[in-house]
């Protein structure tokens, strides 16, 4: 009863997903790791063979799993936080962790830094004791930018409180042999975890990049990785109804094909950061081609009624939580629902395991590589050569189209919004919770009115996640970018520029990625005041929907 779905009339189109997948051998192709699954030609074939080694990770981590234990039981007495410099798949795991475990007594407290915001690096490195705070320093290649520049900032800052033996408060995760291993020699980190190279990042989460800082936190990982191994055992089953996790990806491929390409995530506390890890996974994995799965996470809920025919609800709850009655309207109004449960926190090494490998799943029936992410790197590149001018010429050219929270603009792209798109704002800001209210108004306003799914990111966090969606996916995706914030910045040791100039020059790569594709985006300044900006905002859009509501009515 670990996994229940509620299809009623979706039923004859699953099962006959269902009859192909267990004809064309899904379950027995991906254990043989059979990259034809995917796809034919060689290139894809060499990305995808190099990149299932999450399939036995669980397995390989139970064997270090006390080693991994013995490391935290010696760091916790020097160490009172554990931080997390990281992106995308190397950080969102540690997220989720965090969130669901909470703070273990006698361990250190687990935070996560994935924003190049001057407010987010200035408000986290304000709660710390430098000198007994220990750095992870997270990049499978070793030389993502937001890591590396993090270890940079980092490090000179513990330098100006212990000198040479500032390494002893940092560890390093990436694969071999990278230019971090480097680095870590040369700053004498503590430790450096390598990990094995046949795992993308958005699939590592059972590997070291979520189980060091999950165990210096203080989760039982032995028993964590005890559950994903049993789970990656019950997904050997070639029968797909015996199978939960091949029947969640079946599901999810088939309900796409249909136009039920919202994967609409329902994850009530303490799973609601689950959201931004399947977000990740889902996007990235399956947004490309001009196809694939928008996953929703935390969208404010609505009337069954209120929704499009668009959807396909899955929700992860702790058993015993009382949503049952929500799914049951939303199965009763027609739509697909799978029901997952766990039995305890610890359950999360089967989800982890079992989304990875749904996702995998869905990939084959969509007939995508779910293992690359062509249109990633065109962001980055763009922000690259804007940091190469500003470090040549000391300012940023490009076309700076930015509005005001009032502006008519915002009315004319949201008249743009039809049927089956999806509206996105992306923010360039630091994250609070008054704001992630303001954010979710607006959410909540333009899914009851215009009956679209809303997706929300916090760059430059989302750029390594949803950002492969954005770009690579259908063009059924609405931008609205938001930056703003303080004139306050904040230098960055050995960089000719500051974290406010970088963040900046990702916000305007974004774009620059987004409107090359013709997408409908507008980027929105809300000036230093960001809490007043955003309630523009929300009142413009609050009286534009309005508006569209009673003349399409």
């Amino acid at each position: 009863d670990r996994q229940t779905e509620h299809l009623g009339r979706h039923q004859s189109v699953v099962d006959e997903a269902i009859k192909r997948a267990e004809k064309e051998k899904f379950v027995e192709r991906i254990w043989n790791k059979d990259a034809t699954l995917w796809k034919s030609d060689e290139a894809h074939k060499k990305i995808i063979s190099n990149a299932l080694g999450w399939l036995d990770v669980a397995e390989q981590m139970s064997k270090y799993a006390s080693q991994l234990r013995a490391f935290a039981e010696a760091v916790r007495r020097d160490f009172d936080d554990v931080v997390v410099l990281g992106m995308g798949g190397s950080s969102l795991c540690s997220e989720v962790t965090r969130r669901v475990f909470g703070k273990k007594s006698g361990y250190p407290t687990l935070s996560v830094l994935d924003s190049t915001v001057p407010e987010a690096v200035k408000s986290l490195e304000s709660r710390l004791n430098l000198k007994r705070t220990l750095f992870m320093v997270a990049s499978k290649s070793g030389t993502t930018t937001e890591p590396i520049i993090f270890h940079h900032y980092f490090y000179d800052r513990v330098k100006s409180v212990k000198g040479d033996r500032a390494g002893e408060n940092f560890i390093a995760v990436t694969d071999p042999d990278t230019q971090l291993v480097r680095d870590a020699e040369r700053d004498k980190f503590r430790k450096v975890f390598i990990n094995p190279p046949d795992i993308g990042g958005r699939y590592s989460a059972l590997s070291y990049f979520g189980m060091v800082p999950a165990a210096i936190s203080g989760v039982d990982i032995e028993k964590l990785l005890d559950r994903a191994v049993h789970a990656a055992h019950v997904a050997a089953v070639p029968t797909i109804k015996k199978n939960p996790a091949a029947m969640l990806g079946v599901v999810i491929g088939a309900m796409a094909q249909q136009g039920r390409d919202k994967l609409t995530l329902i994850t009530p506390a303490p799973l609601d950061t689950l959201g931004l890890w399947v977000e990740q996974l889902i996007a990235e994995s399956t947004g490309k081609e001009g196809k694939g799965v928008v996953p929703i996470a935390g969208e404010p809920l609505l009337d069954a009624r209120d929704y499009g025919n668009d959807r396909l609800f899955v929700s992860v709850r702790l058993r015993g939580s009382d949503d049952v009655k929500r799914l049951k309207e939303l199965a009763d109004a027609g739509h697909p629902v799978v029901d997952q449960i766990l039995d305890d926190p610890l359950d999360l090494g089967e989800i982890f395991f079992t989304w990875e490998f749904a996702t995998a799943v869905a990939g084959a029936i969509l007939g995508i590589d779910a293992f690359d992410q062509p249109n990633v790197q065109e962001s980055k590149d763009n922000t690259k050569k804007l940091l190469e001018e500003y470090k040549s010429t000391g300012k940023m050219t490009f076309s700076d189209t930015q509005v005001k929270p009032g502006d008519a603009a915002i009315a004319s792209l949201l008249s743009q919004v039809k049927q089956g798109d999806y509206v996105a704002l992306t923010e360039y800001f630091g994250e609070t919770s008054k704001r992630d209210k303001l954010i979710a108004e607006i959410r909540e306003n333009i899914a009851r009115s215009l009956h679209v799914a809303t997706t929300t990111g916090y760059g430059p966090r989302f750029l390594h996640s949803t950002g492969q969606l954005h770009k690579g996916g259908s063009d059924k995706g609405v931008f609205l970018q938001l930056t703003g914030g303080p004139a306050e910045d904040v230098p960055i040791a050995g960089e000719k520029f500051t974290f406010g100039v970088l963040v900046r020059a990702q916000a305007i790569g974004d774009l620059q990625s987004l409107t090359s594709r013709k997408r409908r985006a507008i980027s929105i300044a809300l000036g230093p005041d960001v809490d007043r900006g955003l309630e523009q905002l929300a009142q413009t859009v609050k009286e534009v929907v309005t508006k569209t509501m009673s003349s399409r009515a």
